[in-house]
């Protein structure tokens, strides 16, 4: 298997750490032991949780006002599957790619392989009718699987179906459909046509899957329309789910709420009736602002977990969620932004490992509100980060992936070799 990294600059940045970090972590798990935690079996749990990086994220951003593109931008998906090989061999926590189509459309043979040079594999595909691609007959301007005109709304099914042919020649076992549709002014659509025909169209897409696949219904509160939103909610998203079958689910991108929408009782909700497909991982302080995984709000990442790690530890229905980041870049390096995104997920899940489930269940019963809170803070303070720097060494990546990543020249040795890209202006002046 390539690397992308020089092994031996991962191997002097970590020879550099390891002797501070062995330390660290017999100190925490000590401190664990007195809590009755086993740090080994908390550290096996993070190691085998795995998240999957967009292949959209390791380019630059933008705003709706411009565009300022970094060095050695990608400029296929060939260099971003490159981009992913860093990602996964300094963090060992991103094993598989989500595709985007047709952003990312090339010849699915030379996709595998190009992959498999790095021992990537491809997670759940991703459509895209909220833009039109160079060529295409009907244009989406007014909506897609959810438009008035019946060739318009055939066409946006084709295109899922193409994503689910795709998808079954590399391995994907997923298809998730996010559709910009909606309306910018009132009376402009009627609210329940458009739904009906949003429904029509999904089940057609939903008919094409595999025995073995799933359907994530993705929902966003607002944009582009600005008036009304076809799949606005969680509500709407389960609706369809439940009218789609058994093999459609809603996935939860956490950008895609009003602010201060208690995301975690969403989840448990979902949880609860067997309809959770999974997460776009992001953090926002306004809307869908896209920002690095745990960089505005780490409580609200950890309460999520939390309902997460009680459905794993009780056995709950259906329960199989997908992890995936779902980032906009505008002012970082992609690279070391997905890997420390990477990493809060992981974090997030070790901190939820560490709740005192029995405690909090006590509390619970009790009413005592002071207790049980302060159970969950317990297990979020613990500083779990010599568990995730020791399950990236134990798999061969980097303790510290910035660090090493910085030290390798990586993003300078790719700017020399990817034309530099123009900045861009947007829709607003």
């Amino acid at each position: 298997m390539e690397c992308m990294i020089d092994e031996d600059v991962v191997a002097a940045s970590n020879e550099a750490r390891e002797a501070a970090l062995r330390a660290d972590y017999a100190t925490l798990g000590e401190q664990l032991a007195r809590r009755n935690v086993d740090i080994g079996a908390t550290l096996d749990k993070v190691r085998a949780f795995r998240v999957a990086i967009p292949s959209w994220g390791v380019g630059t951003g933008g705003t709706r006002f411009a565009r300022f593109p970094g060095p050695g931008e990608p400029r296929d998906i060939f260099d971003k599957i490159e981009d992913c090989a860093v990602i996964q061999q300094l963090t060992q926590a991103t094993p598989s790619v989500s595709l985007h189509i047709p952003w990312d459309k090339a010849d699915p043979q030379r996709l595998k392989q190009a992959a498999s040079r790095f021992g990537l594999g491809f997670d759940a595909m991703n459509s895209n009718t909220f833009s039109d691609a160079e060529g295409q007959k009907n244009s989406y301007k007014f909506g897609s699987l959810s438009h008035a005109d019946a060739a318009t709304r055939r066409q946006a099914v084709e295109h899922n179906v193409e994503c689910i042919e795709i998808g079954k020649e590399l391995g994907s076992k997923a298809l998730t459909v996010w559709v910009g549709d909606g309306s910018n002014f009132p009376g402009q659509v009627n609210f329940a046509r458009a739904f009906e025909r949003y429904l029509e169209s999904a089940r057609e897409i939903y008919e094409a899957l595999p025995p073995d696949w799933r359907l994530f219904t993705e929902h966003k509160m607002y944009e582009p329309a600005f008036y009304s939103t076809v799949i606005q909610d969680w509500g709407t998203s389960y609706l369809a789910a439940k009218e789609l079958g058994d093999r459609a689910y809603c996935l939860v991108d956490l950008g895609h709420h009003a602010p201060n929408v208690n995301i975690e009782m969403i989840v448990s909700r979902l949880i609860q009736f067997g309809k959770l497909g999974g997460f776009h991982f992001n953090d926002s302080k306004y809307g869908d602002d896209d920002l690095d995984a745990g960089a505005i709000d780490p409580y609200r990442l950890f309460l999520i977990f939390n309902e997460l790690v009680d459905a794993e530890l009780s056995g709950a229905k259906d329960f199989n969620p997908a992890h995936m980041l779902d980032q906009n870049h505008n002012v970082t390096d992609p690279i070391e932004s997905l890997m420390l995104s990477a990493a809060e997920v992981q974090r997030a899940y070790a901190q939820a490992l560490l709740v005192d489930r029995k405690a909090l269940e006590g509390f619970q019963e009790d009413n005592d509100a002071l207790m049980a809170t302060q159970t969950l803070k317990v297990a979020f303070r613990t500083d779990v980060e010599p568990i995730l720097a020791m399950a990236r060494l134990a798999d061969g990546g980097a303790i510290d992936p910035v660090a090493a990543y910085r030290a390798s020249g990586y993003r300078r040795k790719v700017a020399g070799e990817r034309p530099a890209v123009a900045a861009s202006g947007g829709g607003i002046v």
